[in-house]
């Protein structure tokens, strides 16, 4: 569907999220506090992001054709983002995690992909691209990645690019495509080598990358640009319950930023703002904010600041 203004590429999941007090020390069985089953993946979760800020989002993305598939796409069409290229294929399980949450909101997380998914990206409507203000990819699926990005180079549409320890060995296949590098900080460390953090985004900023930066959760977001701007954006905090998908609602926050037309430190500040908030509620998705509650958390933030 044409006119979407970002495009999201990449993984979508359903997660079953349980809380419980404390990690056992041994296997044992336990009781949880409470249970959710949320949209996840790091793309949708992305997506899922731009369209509680009220951005106009569609993922591209493949699922299994089965019942998993089927409250994947429940639950992002609830939360307004559009699926109309989410290709269900059959014979194919989809993407599942048990996420276990204690009481400090630390996390234990098993997920299975099905290794069966068809790769070619031929089916994707590329010539969409054109109405995007940006392309976002979680480089989960390498061939929708570069079509999507090539294309988006090609119109000069700004390009963001998600790089975690899943995904990173991929990176060499994609960063001269990626406008916006933004890295977890496991995956900086092991794929960008150099010095120090600071030495390691300007080697990236050199390569030709327009901006790099590293979440570090707590430590906040630390960043460089092609202009010679630089910054750390501190963490917000928050009352956490739940990090999973802090870092995908930032990506996506990010993203949305970009195409309001906002300078990078702006960008990263509402990310950071975006990524704390979500950690507020069990599962990925269930307190992203909208607009407002951003505008609100950010202005209470301020008048803190300054008191």
């Amino acid at each position: 569907m044409p006119g979407k203004h970002i495009i999201a590429v990449g993984h979508a999941a359903l997660d079953y999220v349980y809380r419980i007090g404390t990690f056992p020390s041994s296997p044992t069985k336990i009781r949880a506090l409470e249970h959710v089953a949320s949209g996840g993946g790091m793309a949708a979760n992305a997506a899922a992001a731009i369209a509680r800020l009220g951005g106009d989002v569609a993922l591209w993305a493949r699922i299994g054709d089965d019942p998993s598939g089927g409250i994947i796409l429940q639950q992002l069409k609830a939360v307004g983002v559009g699926t109309a290229h989410v290709r269900a294929y059959a014979g194919v399980s989809s993407a599942t995690a048990a996420v276990i949450v204690d009481r400090n909101g630390e996390r234990l997380v098993i997920s299975e992909d099905d290794h069966e998914f068809p790769l070619p990206a031929d089916w994707l409507p590329i010539a969409d691209v054109k109405y995007a203000k940006a392309v976002l990819s979680d480089l989960t699926w390498l061939e929708g990645t570069i079509a999507a990005f090539s294309a988006a180079r090609a119109l000069d549409i700004p390009t963001v690019l998600d790089i975690d320890l899943n995904s990173g060995q991929l990176l060499s296949k994609v960063l001269a495509l990626a406008d916006y590098a933004i890295f977890s900080a496991p995956a900086f460390r092991q794929f960008v080598k150099g010095g120090s953090d600071e030495e390691r985004l300007e080697k990236l900023i050199q390569s030709g990358t327009r901006h790099a930066g590293i979440t570090r959760g707590a430590q906040g977001y630390l960043w460089m640009n092609r202009e010679g701007e630089r910054g750390l954006q501190p963490a917000f905090p928050v009352d956490v319950v739940d990090t999973t998908g802090a870092g995908d609602a930032f990506h996506g926050a990010f993203a949305w930023a970009i195409t309001e037309g906002l300078k990078d430190a702006d960008c990263a500040r509402i990310a950071s703002a975006v990524a704390a908030m979500s950690c507020r509620g069990l599962g990925a998705r269930s307190a992203l904010p909208t607009r407002n509650e951003v505008h609100h958390f950010l202005a209470a933030h301020q008048a803190q600041s300054q008191a």
